[in-house]
This record gives structure tokens, C-alpha cells and sequence, in this order.
């Protein structure tokens, strides 16, 4: 499928093809589901901890009388029914990520591009670069192509363009290597440049 391409100016810049087997999907919400899911585990630190009975410091002598205290025969203020005792079941210490399939992965990578492609929020531009790294003056450009909370990919990341569009709100800038479904989906429009598509066909193919 063809689909037109513009200019950081808002121009035209011809056409681009589109492969069909990438960006023509009908995007399956399960798998793209899975992939957040997947990645959003995978990031989570893990590092919640609570003391448990064999973390925390009291005394191991029998505190209660065995018989006429009218109570329940204690011998460890370390149980968690103590105050200041262990936790029953506390979180531990450990990863949270599961595996994931390399082809589902690339599966929802292809999907994810598909659901932006048939919601009209995929925009193909010529090149992402500035003469000068001006936050004003790209934002101004922004402005007047309609980009608001935009995922922008490029082959290789412009360094001025990366650090001109660094403090605009809701805006991401990402080389193809590090595109990714969570960060395509959680953006309202996903722009690639002529060179980001060429890219994520030779890495999806």
C-alpha cells in the first residue's frame, strides 16, 4: 500500500510502499497484549522486601508460662500475630519478567504497526534532522503538522534533533533498534521517517 510522505515544513515529499505483511495486519488485541504485558514485567525491579520471621531480631526464650497464663503457649516473639514479628507471606526479592516467544514478539511488533496504520495515527515524513537544536522553533513545526503526544523513529537518532525535541512534552524519540510495541502503542501518533521504514521491514522480514 502506498502512503503519502511529508516534510518537517509541512510539505510534500512523494509517496512511500508500505509492506503489506508488516503495516497491512488486522491487529489482534491478544498479542499486543501479551507484548505490554511481557515488557511491562520484565522492567519491574522486583527489589519489595519484607522481614520475615528469620529476618527479624528477638528473643528466642520462652516469654509466656507453659500452663496458667489463660493464653495460647507462645514460645517465639518472632511469629507474625507479635508485634514487631515477621511478616506471614511477605513479598520477596525476585524477577518478575517471563518468556515470550521471539515470534510472538515480532508478531505484535508488526501488529502494533498495523493498529497505528489502520487508526490513521501513522505518519511517514522525509527525515528527521535540524539545522540548529532551536526547542522553540521544532516545536513551532510540531505545531503545524498536528503532532501531539508523537512517537518519533528515525534509522540513526539526529543528535540536534534528539536534543530540540528532549523538552517537549509527550513527545519520544527512538532509532529503530529501540522501537518497541509499548512505547508505540502508549503514544497518540507514530511518526517514522523513510529511513525508519526501510529499517523495521529488514528487521521484521
Amino acid at each position: 500500500m502506498k502512503l503519502d510522505v511529508r516534510t518537517l515544513e509541512n510539505g510534500s515529499a512523494g509517496s512511500i510502499d508500505l509492506l503489506d505483511e508488516i503495516f497491512g495486519l488486522e491487529p489482534r488485541k491478544d498479542i499486543l497484549h501479551r507484548m505490554v504485558t511481557y515488557q511491562l514485567a520484565k522492567r519491574q525491579q522486583g527489589t519489595h522486601k519484607a522481614k520475615e520471621r528469620n529476618d527479624v531480631k528477638a528473643t528466642g526464650k520462652k516469654f509466656v508460662r507453659q500452663k496458667g497464663s489463660g493464653g495460647a503457649r507462645h514460645g517465639d516473639k518472632k511469629a507474625p500475630q507479635f508485634r514487631g514479628g515477621g511478616k506471614a507471606h511477605g513479598p520477596r526479592v525476585r524477577s518478575h519478567a517471563f518468556d515470550l516467544p521471539k515470534k510472538v514478539r515480532r508478531l505484535a511488533m508488526k501488529h502494533a504497526l498495523s493498529a497505528k496504520l489502520a487508526a490513521n495515527e501513522l505518519i511517514i515524513i522525509d527525515g528527521a534532522s535540524v539545522d540548529e537544536p532551536k526547542t522553540k522553533a521544532l516545536k513551532a513545526r510540531f505545531d503545524a503538522l498536528g503532532f501531539d503526544n508523537v512517537l518519533i523513529v528515525d534509522a540513526e537518532i539526529n543528535e540536534g534533533f534528539a536534543r530540540a525535541a528532549r523538552n517537549i512534552p509527550n513527545v519520544d524519540v527512538l532509532p529503530v533498534v529501540g522501537a518497541n510495541v509499548y512505547d508505540i502503542l502508549r503514544r497518540n501518533t507514530l511518526v517514522l521517517t523513510k529511513a525508519a521504514v526501510q529499517g523495521l521491514e529488514a528487521r521484521l522480514k
